[in-house]
């Protein structure tokens, strides 16, 4: 890079970030995962206007909504050891032009078949943003008290763009046309590229040897075959059919084919090593668990909040907004937690405060009580936040310098793998609870019922269709079952929690904040001023 030097060793934090930068460079950082957290949201309260405007068939509309996290969740490991490999600003900056491209071919896409390519496009930003978010900040705070603080803005920043999503979306569709809730990308990504551009410092890990592209398209195809299978059995698609068995399959075979290959290189793309570390293998497994316990329930408790309970869309995001608010407390007061009480105990607590809070709503029933939620989705924004700021924190900082960008993609793809395998297996729970409550309801024939037992919005279309005493006996009944199988979700989930508990006791007992070197990584930061003499200079090479 034009007007650096190399210098043998300099200060960590010189190296890390020039000093007070590095926390402007976290507010770049936190921008770009804004985006993306709020991209993965946005379009949910928008699918209705789409499907009047565009009339995408039924699987076409499936796609729209998968296609995005579904492309981004496979392609994390590819981008992230890219990134490692090229540099990471690069990467960054690639995605920030993608996405906002993609973004606007979304906003004015003539056809469901080009919505869908956009919504593509957009996953393959998403998926060179998000894991270079995370290795920057990794290589930008060697220090690590001070990269638990800027973790745990990063994750409360990731909890408020998930939550703000639909709001937002509800907000410019209540004035736009739904294309709006995708140009609101293009002016954000419009500064972030010269911006990121000027601060954003470029680094890199240890490019010795080739960089392993048939193990990249290995690992590629094989997530998208495994987070396919996944979602074909989280949106009720048999176990049996061949469109859910054969991606599982073949994505599994590739994965295995994947390990064994990385194992046998000498400059593997994704060092298979770290997962020898107790500390990494349990903080992957620790973020794998959260989410198989809680995406799941989430939807689960949104449904609750309409159909049972009889909330609008707007009324429901208002009701959610305290989980946010609290994970964005917790993640603000991570740092000093996990310096307090160490990764076990602070992961531990997280999971089992999650678990309280969980069983706390069990005590939900057919009628509103609001202190109850407001208390159990305190707790449980808290308690989740408080697992993920201790598990994300615990697993970057276990991994090498040189490899942060791949295990910011692992970490990343763990988080998704997890979301779609709750979704699924959360559902399967409540859809056997729920379906048998609705097999002998009186006055109700046999093919009505089976088509109530589909879910309970269905069971509604079906109760205004038969009318009179069927139908309310058929209402009142479906909103009953739907309870009973929210307390034995509620319970599949806590359990989940509970063993997450039990997991993290493999995690270190304190936080050890030795003096880091980004061993084998290299460091460049954006040109100097002339007033730098030529030995302060910022390249570093370590």
């Amino acid at each position: 890079m034009s007007g650096t030097t190399t210098a043998a060793v300099r200060p960590r934090r010189r190296a890390a970030g020039a000093g007070a930068n590095r926390w402007v460079v976290l507010v770049v950082l936190c921008v770009s995962l804004l985006l993306v957290a709020l991209d993965a949201t946005v379009l949910h309260v928008a699918v209705p206007a789409v499907t009047e405007d565009l009339r995408p068939g039924a699987m076409e509309l499936l796609w729209i909504v998968d296609v995005y996290p579904l492309v981004c969740a496979s392609l994390l490991i590819l981008f992230g050891t890219l990134g490692d490999r090229v540099g990471r600003r690069r990467v960054l900056l690639l995605g920030y032009a993608l996405f906002g491209v993609a973004s606007a071919v979304a906003a004015f896409a003539p056809s469901a078949q080009t919505l869908i390519l956009a919504r593509a496009l957009l996953g393959v930003g998403g998926a060179m943003i998000m894991p270079a978010t995370l290795s920057i900040l990794r290589q930008v705070f060697p220090d690590r008290r001070e990269r638990a603080l800027a973790i745990g803005i990063w994750s409360a920043v990731a909890a408020v763009g998930a939550a703000v999503g639909p709001l937002l979306g509800g907000f410019l569709l209540e004035h736009f046309w739904w294309g709006a809730v995708f140009l609101v990308n293009i002016p954000l990504m419009l500064v972030s590229l010269p911006v990121g551009r000027i601060l954003l410092p470029e680094s890199r890990g240890d490019r010795a040897g080739p960089w392993d592209v048939t193990g990249a398209l290995m690992a590629a195809a094989g997530l998208f075959g495994v987070v396919l299978g996944v979602k074909r059995l989280g949106g009720g698609e048999g176990a049996a059919s061949p469109f859910t068995v054969l991606p599982l399959l073949a994505g599994a075979g590739l994965l295995f084919f994947f390990a064994r290959r990385q194992r046998r290189l000498s400059h593997p793309l994704v060092d298979l090593r770290m997962f020898r570390r107790p500390a990494f293998s349990t903080a992957v497994g620790c973020i794998v668990l959260a989410m198989l316990a809680l995406v799941g329930l989430e939807l689960i408790a949104a449904q609750y909040l309409q159909l049972v309970l009889g909330l609008s869309p707007l009324q429901t995001g208002l009701r959610l907004l305290p989980l946010t608010i609290a994970a964005m407390a917790a993640g603000l007061a991570g740092a000093r937690m996990l310096r307090r009480f160490g990764p076990r105990r602070m992961v531990c607590f997280g999971f089992c405060l999650t678990a309280a809070a969980v069983l706390t709503l069990t005590a939900m029933g057919g009628s509103d009580n609001a202190p109850l939620l407001l208390a159990g989705f305190v707790l449980l924004g808290f308690g989740l936040e408080t697992t993920l700021f201790g598990a994300y924190e615990s697993m970057l900082s276990e991994a090498p310098a040189d490899q942060a960008g791949g295990a910011a993609a692992i970490g990343e793809t763990s988080y998704q793998l997890g979301a779609g395998i709750g979704i699924a297996l959360l559902g399967s729970v409540m859809n056997a609870a729920y379906a048998p409550g609705l097999r002998s309801v009186p006055g109700v024939p046999r093919r009505a019922s089976d088509a109530a037992g589909h879910s309970l919005g269905e069971a509604y279309e079906v109760a205004g269709r038969l009318g009179g005493s069927a139908g309310d006996a058929l209402r009142r009944a479906a909103r009953d079952s739907f309870v009973h199988g929210l307390h034995m979700t509620l319970l599949a989930s806590a359990g989940l929690l509970l063993l997450g508990a039990v997991m993290a006791l493999r995690l270190p007992w304190i936080m050890q904040c030795g003096d880091e070197e980004p061993a084998g990584a290299e460091v460049e930061l954006p040109a100097p001023r002339e007033s730098e003499t030529a030995a302060e200079k910022p390249r570093v090479s370590a």
